[in-house]
């Protein structure tokens, strides 16, 4: 919720929100992250959410001492792992907001920050990046069993 939140991808805070109720978060901490305050989040994802708002506001380009704090308070392999849903929530929100800028525009209200061509590219690139992102998760998970049996 806290990269959608920079992001302001509607379709993704709904969701977002709807997962975090089902898994038990109360309305008023979903409403407080939406706001990008944490002072309400359990302590011990305050510095990955701060980290993951750094992460979207920043681009995807969050800087040196920011990566290597969240080193020091999840470790490395936690970190391969925060970074992994990041990078994915920014798709996923990046694709939303595409959507919902395309589907505008055929209502006649076009996004003056973007054109058909990038909507279309974005919404329809899903299709042909599904193939390469399952072809690529097989070949690692082959490569992965290999070294284990060795």
């Amino acid at each position: 919720m806290a990269v959608t939140e920079v992001n302001g991808c509607r379709y993704c805070s709904y969701f977002h929100a709807q997962m975090a109720l089902k898994a038990g978060i109360d309305k008023y901490e979903i409403e407080r992250t939406f706001l990008g305050d944490f002072k309400d989040a359990p302590r011990v994802e305050v510095a990955a959410l701060y980290f993951a708002q750094h992460n979207a506001e920043s681009g995807g380009n969050p800087n040196e001492e920011a990566v290597q704090s969240l080193i020091e308070n999840y470790g490395e392999l936690m970190v391969r792992d925060i970074l992994a849903y990041i990078r994915a929530i920014m798709i996923g929100n990046a694709w939303g907001n595409m959507f919902d800028a395309l589907r505008m525009r055929f209502k006649g209200k076009s996004n003056k920050d973007t054109t058909l061509f990038k909507e279309l590219g974005v919404v329809l690139g899903i299709v042909f990046m599904l193939p390469v992102i399952f072809i690529q998760h097989g070949i690692n998970k082959l490569i992965g069993k290999n070294r284990n049996a060795q």
